[in-house]
């Protein structure tokens, strides 16, 4: 095709969540409501840790960010979402799309980081329990959480750059519901190879890089775990472990399914519901898991509950 006789796309059009109109209105309220727990949730996460001071500890500083995180990148996508299920029209100009595109691939590479963090964490803490205070120093934990938002951003930029700089000339069609690198790719008129090798590598490097710092962490704690002679002892380091490795285990499978094929493959409905697990439930689940799987915030949580229904009843017993 001559390049004079090409039409820039100023403006991308969404296939959306669904095709069927008669699911829309059961599918918006649905996710409504996960986008509702999911604010409720990991705000009320970071609003506890910073105000119970019991939670000052390394694991629930990086616990305040995951939360933090999920929060930003589930508000990048299920908004947008929301609105073109009772919409018309699903549009997104070009402008709108590379900056969902970049804050979403900034969040979630920096929550496969914190997650990496988290697992040293644990680690620093079952391994070597006399010496974790030393370990993990503030200063550490701070380091931990600058250095997965910097890397994060970074790979996001080479992301957004890489695929933004392609010509889109032809169909303005995103086979998604949000902008991600499989269905632009698609739609580019330039030569995509080597944008599919830029996104290969970074979420091979980024996804595996950091998987496997999870992988070897955990091969420790397993083994340190196994040597505690109490079974009270063993089943309290694994209730502190098992709620990060489910949200790990979602995560890297879900990311790896639709990220790590063939750049020929399809991008079909079942590439849209494992982006729904790892857009909107995995940020929903967070702070479900940490918070029903871990006996500290359970205990926390029912003390407040505690003093609020006390002090209720104490103003109810004050005479007028």
């Amino acid at each position: 095709m001559d390049v004079t006789n090409r039409t820039h796309v100023a403006v991308f059009l969404f296939s959306g969540l669904t095709d069927d109109v008669t699911r829309a209105p059961f599918l918006f309220v649905f996710f409504l409501n996960v986008y509702l727990v999911t604010l409720v949730g990991n705000a009320g996460m970071v609003a506890l840790v910073l105000m119970v001071s019991k939670l000052h500890t390394p694991m629930y500083f990086f616990l305040s960010y995951l939360s933090m995180v999920d929060l930003l990148y589930s508000s990048t996508i299920t908004p947008k979402m929301l609105s073109d299920l009772i919409s018309m029209k699903k549009t997104i100009s070009y402008t709108g799309c590379a900056l969902q595109f970049f804050i979403f691939a900034a969040m979630a590479a920096t929550e496969a980081f914190l997650l990496s963090s988290m697992s040293y964490d644990r680690y620093a803490a079952i391994c070597h329990p006399l010496h974790y205070v030393s370990i993990m120093t503030k200063k550490k934990c701070w380091c931990f959480v600058l250095f997965s938002f910097n890397l994060g951003f970074l790979q996001s930029s080479a992301q957004t750059g890489c695929v933004f700089s392609l010509e889109f000339c032809g169909s303005n069609h995103v086979a998604h519901f949000y902008c991600d690198v499989p269905p632009l790719l698609k739609l580019s008129c330039s030569n995509t190879f080597t944008c599919n090798m830029v996104t290969i590598f970074i979420i091979s490097s980024c996804g595996i890089g950091s998987l496997l710092t999870i992988l070897v962490s955990y091969s420790f704690i397993v083994s340190s775990i196994l040597h505690i002679r109490s079974s009270e002892g063993r089943k309290k380091a694994f209730s502190t472990c098992s709620a990060h490795l489910t949200s790990v285990s979602i995560l890297y499978g879900s990311v790896f399914f639709v990220y790590l094929r063939s750049p020929t493959s399809h991008f079909g409905k079942q590439d849209k519901v494992v982006a729904v697990f790892y857009s909107m439930i995995i940020p929903m689940l967070n702070p479900l898991i940490y918070s029903i799987r871990n006996q500290e915030v359970k205990r926390v949580l029912m003390m407040a509950a505690t003093e609020k229904s006390q002090k209720m009843f104490s103003w109810r017993k004050t005479p007028p």
